[in-house]
């Protein structure tokens, strides 16, 4: 609160050692609206709701029973198919480590190392039927390449998906601007029902993320 009483913006003075942009995000984080949300509501990240939107308008998440979370750091995803789940199986992926949650297995380790399919495999109960993927790649702030590169994840995690859903399952990945390559958009489309894309209201409008969502897998013949 203002010292009049009203609702302000908190803004950050700038510290020395502290990039005018890395200013701008802290700004960001601390009068973003969902990150409040997120910290009054026990999830570990905003990107909680991204997924609570996308599972409002498709309904995926409701009634799942086996589900993979490729880039599960920091878990927030994981929370809310525990939330809306609660009975489903669940395991992560992530280069990064993330804390421990009940009912979660999860793996520190690159999703590309040719061993991490069959350990995400292999840790469920059966066959997947929902994966779900928030893999972005490092950026090296060159634009075309740092589109590439986490165009490749998607790929992966899209061909993951192939081989492993159960029939009827569901694909989501996180994609940019622009939303699935064409050659991606025509995999998919070829090995499910409805592919569509969506920018779901917690994603920032300045942010170049989109989210494919991919219903309806029919296996190969």
């Amino acid at each position: 609160m203002s010292r009049s009483g009203k609702n302000a913006d908190r803004r950050v003075r700038t510290a020395k050692k502290r990039t005018a942009s890395s200013t701008r995000w802290l700004e960001r984080q601390l009068n973003d609206p969902y990150v409040k949300q997120a910290k009054a509501e026990g999830y570990r990240s905003r990107a909680a709701y991204k997924l609570i939107e996308l599972d409002d308008k498709f309904g995926f998440v409701k009634g799942a029973q086996r589900v993979v979370d490729l880039g599960i750091a920091p878990g927030g995803w994981a929370q809310v198919v525990r939330k809306l789940a609660p009975r489903a199986g669940i395991v992560g992926i992530d280069l990064l480590e993330t804390e421990p949650l009940e009912g979660v297995t999860i793996m520190q380790m690159d999703f590309m190392d040719d061993a991490a399919p069959q350990a995400l495999t292999q840790a469920l109960d059966g066959p997947p039927d929902l994966v779900l993927s928030d893999m972005a790649a490092n950026t090296v702030g060159h634009k075309q390449t740092d589109h590439l590169r986490t165009m490749g994840l998607v790929e992966a995690a899209a061909w993951f998906a192939i081989e492993t859903l159960s029939e009827g399952g569901t694909f989501v990945a996180k994609v940019l601007a622009g939303g699935t390559d064409t050659e991606l958009l025509a995999l998919l489309k070829a090995h499910f029902k409805t592919v569509k894309h969506a920018k779901p209201p917690a994603s920032r409008k300045g942010s170049s993320e989109w989210y494919v969502v991919a219903q309806g897998f029919k296996p190969r013949a």
